[in-house]
């Protein structure tokens, strides 16, 4: 392959994950392996690819990426793709119904080189070739990364976004590990954790009544999980909300036995 040294083996330093939601085609996941690696990024996660993994096609479009393809990790959720992640950016070219903050590449690379040069891992995601990523799947994502595309015609395919992005981490990469990074964002909770608290939280939402209107449950847990990614929570943060979370289900299933019933009785339990 012209331009490619055989010779020089590739170096696997920390870079951001690339996770691809439910890609379609072999050919698109081969392509944007390979455009990883011109960058030197290697971690490459599907999420249900269509065709199954491992794909031929997709081996062959890689143009000897061998390094990216056989370390490629396939999930059944997007929340387990995430999961060790403590940054997530959603790549996406239209606008959303949600307070999530919108980033252009170089603010992104420049936040992912400082994340990562403190030892944090982080992660970019991309949507399906055919209509991108679902609201629910850009909400678990700290931000929204947009390229400055022509609006008439903003659709890139897979490998084109992985492309550019990439390009961007290489061109900052050396540059973010110098950059002061914040000891509060240093300590925010594995990606794992704050999608336990959703869980726990929505649940309990669900068992107490809160959705009275069905229809716009996807929309207002989007928002919450919007709210509380915002947060930047810690590990012990996220446990002490789980506690409170806890103590209110607790309380709504039973009755407080301390509160006053008319008449001067208290509940019993």
């Amino acid at each position: 392959m012209a331009g490619t040294d055989s010779s020089i083996k590739p170096t696997l330093a920390p870079t951001p994950a690339i996770i691809l939601c439910e890609p379609q085609l072999g050919e698109n996941i081969g392509t944007a392996a390979r455009a990883m690696a011109n960058f030197g990024l290697w971690d490459l996660r599907l999420v249900r690819p269509r065709d199954g993994w491992p794909n031929e096609k997709a081996v062959n479009a890689a143009s000897r990426a061998d390094h990216v393809i056989e370390r490629v990790r396939v999930f059944e959720t997007l929340e387990e793709a995430i999961s060790d992640l403590t940054l997530v950016y959603a790549t996406t070219a239209r606008s959303r119904d949600m307070q999530k903050a919108v980033l252009g590449p170089e603010e992104a690379a420049t936040n992912l080189a400082a994340q990562i040069g403190s030892g944090r891992p982080a992660g970019l995601l991309f949507g399906r070739e055919r209509w991108g990523l679902l609201n629910e799947e850009v909400a678990l994502a700290d931000a929204i990364v947009t390229l400055p595309v022509e609006p008439a015609f903003a659709s890139l395919n897979i490998a084109q976004a992985v492309l550019l992005l990439s390009y961007e981490w290489r061109r900052h990469s050396d540059a973010g590990t110098a950059l002061p990074f914040s000891d509060a964002l240093a300590e925010v909770a594995p990606r794992e954790e704050l999608v336990g608290l959703f869980g726990h939280l929505e649940s309990t939402l669900d068992q107490s009544g809160f959705f009275t209107a069905p229809d716009k449950r996807p929309t207002v847990i989007n928002n919450l999980r919007t709210m509380l990614e915002r947060g930047k929570f810690t590990s012990q943060e996220i446990r002490t909300l789980r506690g409170v979370i806890s103590s209110i289900d607790r309380r709504h299933q039973r009755p407080n036995p301390n509160r006053q019933k008319p008449g001067g009785n208290t509940d019993t339990e």
